[in-house]
């Protein structure tokens, strides 16, 4: 094999190695771009140049609302991040600020969670690329009888709480529960 042809073939399987992740990195930005909050999630909350407003790991109780200084209670479940500061941004201005600057962090994503033929069935924290695979492997991988083609997820936010059969590259998000079947042969 001659050199030149060994360069090529190196520099096709490094450029290679880079396609795959940008995609997924796309669909991950998409999925925080429209994260909805819920029970269990931790954010902060910083206003820029007002210490005095910093909140550090507040964690969402399943009333879903925050308390807030200037502002008081506030509704944040199922808000969207930038939707919490606009709210926040739109509280404090006129009141207390000129123009605040509002950034929220999600510090801790709400759980999923792995049942059925997996060695430790349980809770998990999310984590943004989370796929099945990940997620089955967190929990110690597949036992011995596992189907890994009956793999199915209630998604959190679906109202039925209706089994999805999925593949083990579908994303998990936070709240999932994902549960893996028995094979029969």
């Amino acid at each position: 094999m001659s050199g030149l042809y060994k360069c090529l073939l190196f520099a096709g399987l490094w450029a290679l190695s880079f396609a795959s992740p940008a995609q997924d990195s796309t669909t991950v930005d998409k999925l925080l771009s429209t994260y909805r909050l819920g029970s269990g999630d931790v954010v902060s909350i910083r206003v820029l140049g007002e210490d005095d407003l910093k909140r550090e790991k507040i964690r969402l109780s399943d009333a879903g609302t925050i308390s807030f200084p200037i502002i008081g209670e506030i509704k944040v479940l199922g808000k969207r991040v930038v939707e919490l500061e606009s709210l926040i941004a739109d509280g404090l201005r006129g009141k207390y600020l000129l123009n605040p600057v509002v950034s929220v962090t999600i510090e801790e994503y709400r759980p999923f969670f792995v049942n059925g033929q997996v060695e430790k069935s349980g809770a998990y924290p999310f984590q943004p690329g989370l796929t099945i695979r990940k997620a089955v492997s967190l929990a110690g991988g597949f036992k011995e009888r596992a189907s890994k083609e009956k793999i199915y997820v209630i998604r959190e936010n679906d109202k039925t709480q209706t089994p999805v059969k999925v593949d083990q590259s579908t994303l998990v998000s936070p709240g999932d529960i994902i549960t893996v079947e028995e094979s029969f042969f």
